[in-house]
């Protein structure tokens, strides 16, 4: 661990802070490390597992100030924001320590005297988890929480963009109880991720990029690894001609700039009823000229910084793809001058698919409105993508809703609501959105393997 990962404010450009990076070598003893301890780990009483995960619960409370400015300042996320995060991955972690003891309880399937079978839940083991920068605090805790809770070590990697807050977040586990060798940190950059995959791991969980997921899939394919990989998504909204277009506007202005529009849910292309199209827009650019664009940790702030400086290419280029090919400019379509990386919410009308903004994934704050004639229409179009997280139709009528939301490829859907994510529902998508599922007591499952017990009786 002789390199340093250099760590900037995006929103400002300033340095905060050197953080020793891993190698290959420390990787590898990281991995040995948590392979001896294990098992050790998955014999501890689910009580006791369960009391440590309700202190770090606990000191994420206790701590939201601190660790909301760290966040700030390392992704650019608005202060309100990042107190947003912290505060809901509490009420997500109450839910795995609430259900976690009952999913993963053994499973008597039939005793007729003779012959008795069961099934229990093992754990997979040692647990890779190459995590996110955009929501470091849920998508984090999407993997660490069920894979703890049900006996596994976990290799945990925050993004680059994220260290610190990773940081954090294992200090806080280590300091509740949980082993230094269960949850070991492994920081660094691309070169890290890769000395990762190559250990001897029993399960990889991944949230990022497509690109990044199907070279992953490509690496440990060989070794049948168990893997979930939470992709991209360009997740379309149709609001229906019955629809309150005030409301749905609103709603749907704030699912796609909240976060700066980098949310792998986040509303990424709008249609629109030609009955209500003119009103909708008018509606949407009124929403979006409110939103407060400003200094991430004055309290007013709504659209913080961009990330990583190499989306403000991928948005200038979707930008300049959709002028050059007839559609119209609302508002936006520029980088901000200053220090850090700053782009001004962008809307865009008369989009069509021939464009990268309606095909590829932005994960800024710029979106299209598209016009469609009728329910088919807009299905079509829904449908006419790689990708399949989430969908939402904003509708008065719950069963034509339901109708249209059957016929649209997606892992969650959305009635009058979108850019939402519950601990209860299993999050999962279509296509190159991904492969397997978090959340859910299917997700808690998803870090153990079914074991079959035949038992007859002599």
């Amino acid at each position: 661990m002789s390199t340093l990962l250099k760590i900037f404010n995006p929103a400002t450009g300033q340095w905060l802070a050197d953080v020793p990076a891993d190698d290959a070598r420390s990787v590898a003893l990281k991995a040995r490390a948590a392979r001896a301890a294990q098992p050790r780990w998955a014999a501890t009483p689910m009580t006791e597992r369960l009391a440590a995960m309700r202190r770090f619960r606990a000191s994420l409370g206790t701590g939201i100030e601190a660790l909301a400015k760290t966040l700030t300042q390392e992704v650019g996320k608005p202060i309100s924001q990042s107190r947003n995060e912290i505060k809901g991955v509490l009420g997500r972690i109450d839910f795995f320590i609430e259900q976690t003891e009952s999913a993963v309880r053994d499973e008597h399937v039939f005793d007729d005297g003779a012959m008795h079978e069961q099934i229990t839940h093992v754990p997979l083991g040692v647990v890779g988890n190459i995590s996110a920068w955009n929501y470091p605090y849920l998508v984090g805790c999407n993997v660490l929480v069920p894979a703890l809770l049900t006996g596994n070590a976990v290799l945990y990697k925050p993004s680059e963009h994220a260290a610190l807050t990773g940081l954090h977040i294992a200090q806080l586990l280590h300091a509740a109880g949980f082993p230094t060798d269960v949850v070991q940190v492994v920081v660094g950059a691309a070169d890290v991720g890769t000395a990762l995959l190559g250990q001897p791991l029993d399960g990889l969980f991944f949230t990022g990029s497509h690109a990044t997921g199907v070279r992953i899939a490509q690496a440990l394919a060989p070794r049948l690894v168990k893997l979930q990989l939470e992709l991209g998504g360009k997740d379309p909204v149709y609001v229906r001609a019955d629809a309150d277009p005030k409301s749905a506007a609103e709603s749907l202005a704030d699912g796609a700039m909240y976060n700066t529009g980098q949310s792998c849910c986040s509303v990424e292309r709008i249609y629109v009823h030609d009955s209500l199209y003119d009103t909708f827009v008018e509606h949407f650019l009124a929403t979006v000229a409110g939103f407060r664009l400003g200094d991430p940790m004055d309290g007013d702030t709504y659209i913080g910084a961009i990330t990583r400086a190499p989306q403000l290419d991928v948005l200038d280029a979707q930008v300049a793809d959709a002028r050059s090919r007839g559609a119209t400019l609302r508002c936006g379509g520029t980088r901000l001058p200053g220090p850090g990386n700053w782009y001004a919410p962008t809307v865009f009308t008369e989009v069509d698919h021939s464009m990268a903004l309606m095909r590829e994934e932005s994960f800024g704050p710029i979106i299209g409105i598209q016009k469609v004639g009728d329910d088919d229409e807009a299905v079509t179009l829904m449908n006419d993508t790689r990708y399949g997280l989430t969908a939402g139709v904003f509708s008065r009528d719950e069963a034509h809703a339901r109708e249209l939301l059957s016929r649209v490829n997606a892992g969650t859907v959305y009635w009058n609501c979108c850019d939402r994510v519950s601990p209860r529902l299993p999050w999962s998508g279509h296509g190159d959105s991904g492969l397997g599922l978090t959340l859910s007591t299917h997700g808690i499952r998803t870090f153990t393997r079914p074991r079959a017990w035949h038992l007859r009786r002599p």
